[in-house]
This record gives structure tokens, C-alpha cells and sequence, in this order.
């Protein structure tokens, strides 16, 4: 499963850290730096027809917009995204150089913060390396 961007053992550890956090519900899980993704999972009753590049760039876009927007704000730092459609969720975990977009079915807040912490975590530990 390697892809150029990242090692097999970060793309399972990515992939394992989704499905551990949200189950059944985990849709898809894509990785993605200011220049290139790569979607790691899909699940297997979803079309792939999905424009992941416009996806990633309005993301990184919205990323870079959130952060600056809200910086020095009394809400404190940005954490994370959760944008809500009618068939799913989108949760959005992103740092200075590197992000990973999770879609999901229905989940309570306490899966989304589940998740946005595990992922921010790994971000976070592969900022050290």
C-alpha cells in the first residue's frame, strides 16, 4: 500500500487509527500534503468517482483560512474540521505541512473528537521525525 507520500506502516497506522475510532461507519481516508494525496481507504460500497484534488484544495484552502481567521481568538487554536452532508460526514485534521481527510456515516461528537485527536497525534509524531 505504499504511495510515494507515506510508508505502508503509516498508511495502516493511519487507516487502523479511522477504523478503531468510528467502526462500521468509516467511509474513507485520504492523506494529503500543500502539493499531492493519496486516498488510503475506501470502502467497498462507494463509487470512486469522487474529485478528490478539488476536495484536497478547498481543504488545504479552508485550512489556511480557519487558521489564520480564528488566530489569537478567545476560542483558542483550531483543532479541526467536521463538515455535515446529507449522506455523511467529513472530518478534516491538518497541520502546517500535511493533512488526512476522514468521511464517515453518522457519529456522536465524542467519535469525531476520538478520531481528530488519534490523527492529530500521528501528524504531530511524523512533524518530529
Amino acid at each position: 500500500m505504499a504511495t510515494g507520500l507515506l510508508t505502508d506502516e503509516a498508511a495502516e497506522q493511519i487507516v487502523t487509527t479511522c477504523r478503531t475510532a468510528v467502526g462500521d461507519s468509516f467511509r474513507s481516508a485520504t492523506y494529503f500534503t500543500r502539493d499531492d494525496y493519496e486516498q488510503l481507504y475506501l470502502r467497498e460500497d462507494l463509487e470512486r468517482d469522487a474529485d478528490l484534488s478539488t476536495f484536497i484544495g478547498h481543504e488545504w484552502r479552508g485550512f489556511t483560512t480557519a487558521q489564520t481567521a480564528y488566530e489569537n481568538s478567545e476560542l483558542g487554536d483550531y483543532n479541526y474540521t467536521i463538515r455535515v452532508f446529507d449522506n455523511g460526514f467529513l472530518i478534516r485534521v491538518t497541520n502546517e505541512s500535511e493533512g488526512v481527510l476522514v468521511t464517515t456515516d453518522g457519529l456522536t461528537l465524542k467519535d469525531f473528537e476520538e478520531v481528530a485527536t488519534a490523527l492529530n497525534s500521528f501528524l504531530g509524531e511524523r512533524a518530529l521525525d
